[in-house]
């Protein structure tokens, strides 16, 4: 009998993408999307044509489960977007990339976000020399992301950096290994983004 995938490979199956939400483990070849890459359910052959609406919540939810927020919050961040002068897709995917839980997954601290989010709300996290254990503290450039000086906190980010070297950092940030740093260096563009959603499709749906 085959084993049972778990909600995260469930959740990557279901949109169609590998939204990492297992960490260094979607990297390997043991990924139960890699092994199963089609939508659940017994029949999902027999599936007729998408309607506009389910195009648009699929982006969404993807967004959603790959930065790992509530429906809440993802509004609270859209109406945030709509407010500032630009294109608000573009803008809403900068805030959730600016995110100190993303930023340090990006800067590869962890191995997922959700373990970003244990280090930070455990107080493991600084930001510019300060403890900050917020998740949605939103990064600025010129920020600086380090690690509180505490052994078992510095060895086992270090043990992450040095077991994430395929996975690379972002041009909009700068790791320095040896002092467990990473230094925002600019705002994240839209093509350095790396989760490939329609941002659009959300701006109509959210706009609604």
């Amino acid at each position: 009998m085959a084993k049972t995938l778990g909600p995260k490979c469930r959740q990557c199956r279901r949109e169609g993408m590998k939204l990492f939400l297992k960490g260094a483990r979607c990297d390997t070849p043991k990924c139960g999307f890699a092994k199963r890459d089609y939508p659940p359910g017994m029949h999902t052959w027999r599936r007729g044509k998408v309607s506009d609406y389910a195009l648009q919540l699929r982006e969404k939810q993807k967004a959603k489960r790959y930065y790992g927020i509530r429906e809440k919050q993802f509004r609270r961040y859209f109406h945030q977007a709509e407010r500032m002068s630009g294109n608000t897709g573009e803008l809403l995917l900068f805030l959730l990339e600016s995110r100190l839980d993303n930023v340090v997954a990006r800067s590869n601290f962890a191995t997922s976000r959700s373990e970003a989010k244990q280090l930070i709300s455990h107080g493991h996290i600084t930001v510019n020399g300060q403890k900050v254990d917020i998740c949605s503290y939103q990064c600025k450039p010129g920020d600086v992301i380090g690690v509180k000086n505490k052994k078992n906190n510095l060895e086992r980010v270090k043990d992450r950096l040095n077991n994430m070297k395929s996975r690379q950092v972002p041009s909009w940030l700068q790791v320095q290994s040896d002092a467990v740093q990473a230094k925002m260096l600019a705002a994240p563009t839209r093509d350095e983004v790396s989760l490939p959603v329609q941002e659009q499709l959300i701006v109509e749906l959210c706009s609604r």
